[in-house]
């Protein structure tokens, strides 16, 4: 089978959202393999040994999808962005759990990449970062989902582009910003104790 069109995926997405379940049957694979591309992104930033593996990272998030309703998905872009975000919601839960098995004594560390400046530490750096992504979207929730976008979902500038309907370099003037702020909170949290 070869790979569908973005306009394909967005079609199938569009009639999904209509209740049609052989668009899901002709999305499954294709959503699959890029979710499965998107998870390992994601469980390569950890450090070696992590329990979570990809695999079962991709079944959470697909198990969250097909129980998604009433969803009208805008594109492709869209809809990835929504498993970005539904990837780091699980990472972070993850995390909190793994920090209260740590004040039990049986903690598994989650790393994050240095892409944003974040040192490799324990799973409360991911719950830090998910705190410092809540503030930052108090203060400007557009920047905050460019990087939940970039970082999280790894899309494009462009792609983030289109699903923020905003220039490329609108983008990147917020992806700047906001990976300086972040770097700031993060470095301000961790000498401080947070």
């Amino acid at each position: 089978m070869e790979t569908p069109s973005p306009r394909q995926v967005t079609q199938w997405l569009h009639a999904w959202s209509e209740g049609d379940q052989r668009a899901l049957e002709q999305l499954a694979p294709l959503v699959y393999k890029e979710l499965h591309r998107l998870a390992h992104r994601f469980m390569a930033r950890e450090k070696p040994g992590h329990t979570l593996q990809t695999t079962a990272l991709v079944n959470e998030v697909y198990l969250r999808l097909v129980d998604v309703q009433e969803v009208s998905w805008q594109a492709r872009s869209h809809f990835f962005a929504v498993c970005a975000q539904m990837m780091r919601r699980i990472l972070i839960d993850f995390a909190r759990a793994h920090q209260y098995q740590k004040r039990t004594g049986k903690a598994v560390h989650v790393a994050l990449d240095n892409t944003l400046g974040v040192a490799n530490e324990p799973a409360v750096e991911m719950v830090r970062l998910h705190d410092a992504l809540n503030a930052l979207a108090q203060l400007d929730p557009r920047k905050s989902q460019v990087v939940e976008l970039r970082f999280f979902g790894g899309l494009s500038v462009e792609e983030t582009a289109e699903v923020l309907k905003v220039s490329p370099e609108t983008v990147m003037r917020d992806w700047k910003f906001a990976r300086a702020w972040l770097r700031r909170e993060l470095s301000s949290a961790r000498s401080h104790g947070a």
